[in-house]
């Protein structure tokens, strides 16, 4: 991937509908949004907006709390967030932009067809939102 559009993606039929180029900062950082149209206080909470953060450097703080990251390595980072406080539990480090665009955009389409497992993630079940996540992605599993 060498050429990169006005979002930082190269070809922005790869992501998934759902996801929504939410925002792009100054040296390649990029914010992915899921349904944001879904996630609007009305039919699902806004602070639960699933968010895809690839940054140079990694996120030393929460979405929502504070948008700035310390670049303290020259590697990128891909972070999936459900909400403020839960994300994914795994280190997503890459040398190079290209590499971690490319797992960005692997993640965005694993989400979108339910392929990860949330519930995981969360310290207190929330069954119900649990359910309707499951109707939104792609995972047709029973809770």
């Amino acid at each position: 991937m060498s050429d990169t559009d006005a979002d930082g993606v190269d070809d922005r039929s790869r992501l998934p509908d759902a996801w929504t180029v939410w925002s792009q900062g100054e040296q390649g950082r990029l914010v992915l949004a899921y349904r944001p149209d879904v996630f609007n206080a009305a039919d699902f909470p806004a602070p639960c907006l699933p968010t895809l953060y690839l940054t140079h450097g990694k996120r030393t703080r929460r979405p929502g709390v504070n948008p700035a990251d310390t670049v303290d390595s020259a590697d990128w980072f891909v972070t999936l967030y459900l909400e403020p406080d839960v994300s994914l539990n795994e280190t997503l480090r890459y040398p190079t932009r290209d590499e971690a665009l490319e797992r960005t955009i692997a993640l965005a389409r694993q989400f979108d067809d339910g392929e990860i497992d949330y519930r995981d993630l969360y310290q207190v079940p929330r069954e119900t939102y649990f359910e309707r996540l499951d109707e939104l992605t792609g995972d047709e599993t029973d809770g």
